[in-house]
């Protein structure tokens, strides 16, 4: 299973995490059989849905990381719990472009320009959301000026998926350091000066490299005290249930009009609902659906 590590520096001034997020690509790659572009970009969206999930303040929160760009890669989408458990899609799991000159996936290529827009369900009379245009298409800065933007939280966001060349996940992984109110200014240049080093952060977990070895280097120079290790994993919760809901939601003349439909066409009537997380699908006939009703 993937892991995230979380730790704060021993003045108060930032809090980090690390994330080997790995299995839970290949858990994706399994479930929406992405081409390596597509897997580049909802892997990276999948470790920092995950690690911002954590981030929530009551165990039934729920978090939404969206980035919807002009692109052939169209939506991508996550959601994670307050453990970071997260499930995730991309609406064109073959987008794919060629390599960029450098030699890596052309992940800002397939986005395009959009929208980030990040939703929070806390409890609340109404969930938090926000929303900035895309800095760059490639994910990481783009959650780093969506904390500047809207939660005013300085945050060093760092990212990567390697893909292998079977086309499945090599190492994936990233990195978040957040600075706190009143963050000592001698701590804030150590850590722009640590960014550097965070660079090709998938190489360094395919090295071999630990959560705590990355952290050592985003917090190299900074005295810190580790928090915690979590396990999380890619979990999708649809269900028959929940599935029923979604299918009472559309209201009894939305699905009578579909039935009408098939008829009309000589199909047989009923309603299935594919999942977008897992393409698991669930059918309903006719007297199944028309009893919900009832």
């Amino acid at each position: 299973m993937s892991t995230i590590l979380r730790a704060m520096t021993r003045d108060g001034s930032a809090r980090a995490y690390v994330i080997n997020s790995t299995d839970i690509v290949n858990e994706a790659i399994k479930y929406h059989k992405t081409a390596p572009t597509a897997t580049a970009l909802l892997g990276r969206v999948l470790t920092a849905t995950s690690v911002m999930g954590t981030m929530l303040p009551e165990t039934d929160s729920k978090i939404t990381v969206s980035v919807r760009g002009d692109g052939i890669a169209g939506t991508t989408l996550a959601c994670a719990d307050y453990y970071g458990n997260v499930k995730g899609y991309v609406a064109n799991p073959n987008a794919d472009l060629p390599l960029k000159p450098s030699g890596k996936l052309d992940v800002s290529g397939i986005v395009g320009n959009g929208l980030l827009s990040v939703s929070k369900d806390v409890g609340a009379e109404l969930p938090f959301n926000g929303s900035i245009e895309l800095v760059s298409g490639e994910i990481a800065e783009d959650i780093a000026s969506y904390y500047a933007t809207s939660e005013q939280t300085p945050t060093l966001c760092a990212l990567g998926v390697l893909v292998d060349t079977d086309h499945s996940c090599k190492a994936s992984g990233g990195v978040f350091v957040q600075l706190l109110p009143f963050a000592d200014e001698g701590v804030i240049n150590q850590l722009e000066e640590n960014a550097k080093l965070l660079n090709n952060i998938s190489t360094q977990f395919a090295k071999g490299l630990s959560n705590e070895d990355i952290l050592k280097l985003a917090l190299n120079g900074i005295e810190y005290d580790l928090f915690d290790e979590l396990t999380v994993d890619y979990i999708c919760d649809c269900s028959v249930e929940r599935t029923k809901r979604a299918i009472y939601s559309l209201g009894k003349k939305e699905v009578e009009g579909i039935f009408s439909e098939q008829r009309e066409s000589g199909q047989e009537e009923k309603i299935t609902v594919s999942c977008h997380f897992c393409n698991k699908e669930y059918d309903f006939s006719k007297n199944q659906v028309l009893k919900l009703f009832e």
